[in-house]
């Protein structure tokens, strides 16, 4: 579906990214995973196009990006950055709107209210969908735009720590409804992942970075070994496969540290 080659991206004299080259599969979920500072959030801008690359190739479906206009482009990949800013006063309804503005450029029609219903219905947002969105909780306020992503009915989505700031519950709707967009529509999802328990178990593939390289990328089960997270985070790991899914615990009481 995604693929970068020899991608990097650079500041002057400062490198972000050096010479990356991965493939994120088709209508699978996919987390990008690595310590703060690891180029996670600009790799996924290179991929949303809203960085311009220092070289190498961003490909879409086999195609080179650069040679897709950006309304094209984003009627087949939605972007979700850390903390959407919205200013002004908006209902729910209205912030899923957005959504399909590359689709209608803001005339809503039929297709484009379908689509809004749909997205609020997926996340069970019906009580909130007139509700304005500096009224709700921090939580249900990432649910509408998430909403909004999803009403741009892309193939692919690009989420950018889409559980920052939220609490368990919200944290697993989030991943639940991220995990039945892949199994039940089929769609492609991208996300920049700090909880690498959830990642652990709602992912299908994983991407790691390190200092703006590459560490590791494959299938999800045979990534998330406790050899290669502790190389990754310089922490000690020890999973633990139960009945519920994995835990990739890297809590060491300070007893046991003396």
């Amino acid at each position: 579906m995604i693929a970068v080659r020899n991608l990097h991206k650079s500041y002057g004299a400062k490198s972000v990214l050096q010479s990356i080259s991965t493939e994120f599969p088709a209508q699978r979920v996919t987390s990008l995973i690595g310590p703060n500072g690891a180029g996670k959030s600009t790799l996924l801008m290179l991929m949303a196009r809203l960085l311009a690359p220092s070289g190498g190739d961003l490909l879409l479906k086999g195609r080179n990006v650069a040679d897709i206009r950006v309304a094209d482009y984003a009627r087949q990949v939605a972007t979700l950055r850390q903390s959407p800013g919205f200013n002004l006063r908006l209902t729910v309804e209205e912030i899923v709107a957005f959504g399909r503005f590359p689709h209608s450029r803001g005339a809503l029609n039929a297709d484009d209210r379908r689509a809004m219903d749909e997205a609020i219905d997926f996340l069970q947002l019906q009580p909130l969908r007139n509700a304005y969105i500096d009224e709700i909780s921090g939580g249900q306020r990432q649910m509408a735009f998430l909403a909004m992503t999803i009403a741009q009915q892309t193939d692919v989505l690009l989420l950018d720590e889409p559980l920052n700031n939220l609490d368990m519950k919200h944290a697993v709707q989030i991943m639940r409804a991220l995990r039945r967009l892949c199994d039940e529509q089929g769609r492609t999802v991208i996300l920049v992942i700090h909880d690498i328990n959830f990642a652990a178990n709602y992912s299908d593939h994983i991407v790691a970075l390190k200092n703006g390289a590459l560490r590791f990328s494959g299938p999800c089960e045979e990534m998330v070994t406790e050899a290669r997270l502790r190389d990754l985070y310089d922490l000690d790991f020890e999973i633990v496969t139960g009945t519920r899914g994995r835990l990739c615990n890297y809590f060491t009481p300070p007893e046991l540290n003396s």
